[in-house]
């Protein structure tokens, strides 16, 4: 942990020894490591087509064998359903995605890239993972076993997950 982190830490169980801070190191990684990555492609969003969070939203469109619904995404990306809609109404203005009526529930639209949208996420995508993957590099031999920790880091937190009440 960083020594801010740490300090901040040792203060919180300090002056609330009943309170459980565990968790604070875990997270406090989990947010470094998010925190370099968007460091390290800052660069290359300034100025650019799309934002970080569009981006996101179009990867899984770009091979998608089939059109896929706005739920679907935001689940898949662990995003909320309102956040999803509202960017893919701003990407559908930009002429990047397309909406289509879904015959099997017309409540729910389903979303491809257009031809516009693919040239865009192709022009960047490729870009961002050349970035990523020179961070990556310094793991060497490790890589594997990070990528087995995250894994699972992310299925224990999933599994502790409230489902969403329906309604």
């Amino acid at each position: 942990m960083l020594p801010l982190q740490a300090r901040t830490r040792e203060l919180w169980r300090e002056h609330n020894p009943e309170l459980d801070t565990s968790p604070m190191e875990v997270v406090a990684l989990v947010k470094r490591v998010n925190g370099v990555l968007n460091h390290a492609v800052e660069a290359l969003y300034d100025g650019a087509a799309l934002t970080v969070a569009e981006v996101e939203l179009l990867v899984p469109l770009r091979y998608a064998d089939t059109p896929v619904t706005a739920a679907r995404l935001a689940s898949r990306l662990g995003m909320s359903r309102a956040g999803v809609s509202k960017a893919l109404g701003r990407l559908e203005k930009r002429g990047l995605i397309a909406r289509e009526v879904n015959p099997a529930d017309r409540r729910a639209a389903l979303v491809t890239l257009t031809p516009e949208g693919e040239r865009t996420i192709d022009d960047l995508f490729p870009r961002e993972l050349a970035v990523h993957g020179h961070l990556l590099d310094g793991l060497g031999d490790d890589r594997a076993s990070v990528v087995a920790a995250l894994t699972r880091l992310a299925e224990a937190m999933e599994s502790r997950l409230e489902p969403a009440p329906h309604s």
